[in-house]
């Protein structure tokens, strides 16, 4: 449809990539759909302030980023902490695709027999467990729905240098207090091959009408409505920002910075793992995801985290069929 009150269709006014992926075409048939709404890139978080302070640079691979680590741990100073381990899929995504790339992401994402346990996704959870040695001491006590801006806060008060999160932790942790010097910074998640670029996690919302839904017509017409300038104007006041061409020209201030890291090389990545018929006990967001905390406390080694996320995908694999 053409979007009202403008002369452009609505499939030429959207981002290249939000509707060539799991996240609008979850049944990976071809077939959008969701109607991709209001995207946030989705990196590491930092106090750019600290970093300058201490004459340190913001890591480009896994190697500078251990370096950092060293370095940071000699001044008391953790080098990553999270909010809890759900915010561990944005960041699991991207660490996946600087691993093999988009065509090997895919395969995660769909469950192809024995990619959990091929060389690119060792890799990927070699480095998470490598990295769960840096997480400040009281990220996993804090990692819940109640307490998580107490993990947030710690990049405030200069004690975790990195915490994965979207563009809305600005405004989540807005009345904080802060370090003397604060000023966000927001990166990219490092490549983990050396073939590959660092990636950046689109999060997106989806819209939708029901099929059994009445007044289909005129639901269409607001959807096409949503991605005008006029309304991406309206929501970009609450900063919802819409996956709309020249979006990024009109930002200003942090978010011009959030939304220009696919301008300073890295990849964009967008859409998660691809819906299958429900498997009674089975989740791989669970999986996959909420047992990095028992990674961190030492309760669960990489090992057998690999395996059982394997498993996990060998059983939505049948569920697909």
């Amino acid at each position: 449809m053409t979007v009202p009150g403008e002369d452009v269709k609505v499939k030429d006014k959207m981002l290249p990539g939000f509707l060539d992926t799991l996240g609008t075409m979850p049944y990976n048939d071809g077939k959008t759909y969701y109607a991709p709404m209001f995207y946030s890139p989705c990196g590491l978080f930092y106090n750019a302030g600290l970093l300058k302070e201490k004459g340190w640079e913001v890591p480009k691979t896994w190697d500078e980023m251990w370096e950092l680590g060293e370095k940071a741990k000699k001044e008391g100073i953790s080098l990553f902490t999270y909010p809890t381990t759900g915010y561990f899929d944005a960041f699991t995504y991207a660490l996946l695709e600087s691993s093999g790339g988009s065509d090997f992401y895919n395969e995660c994402m769909t469950y192809k027999d024995g990619i959990w346990e091929s060389e690119n996704a060792t890799a990927v959870f070699d480095t998470i467990g490598k990295l769960a040695k840096y997480v400040e001491p009281t990220t996993v006590g804090n990692a819940n729905n109640e307490n998580f801006t107490k993990n947030q806060q710690l990049i405030l008060d200069n004690k975790a240098i990195f915490c994965p999160n979207g563009t809305w932790l600005p405004g989540e942790m807005k009345a904080a207090p802060r370090a003397d010097g604060f000023e966000w910074g927001f990166t990219a998640v490092p490549a983990i091959s050396k073939g590959q670029q660092p990636s950046s996690f689109t999060f997106f919302e989806q819209m939708w009408i029901p099929s059994e839904g009445t007044n289909q017509d005129l639901a269409k017409e607001w959807i096409a409505f949503m991605y005008s300038d006029k309304a991406a104007e309206i929501f970009a006041k609450s900063n919802a920002i819409q996956p709309i061409t020249g979006i990024s020209e009109k930002l200003t201030g942090d978010n011009k910075m959030f939304y220009s890291v696919y301008d300073n090389g890295a990849v964009a990545v967008m859409g998660g793992f691809a819906a299958t018929n429900p498997v009674e006990g089975v989740s791989m967001n669970d999986t996959l995801f909420k047992t990095v905390d028992s990674i961190v406390s030492g309760d669960k080694t990489v090992k057998d985290w690999q395996a059982s996320v394997e498993e996990v995908s060998d059983k939505l694999r049948k569920a697909m069929n």
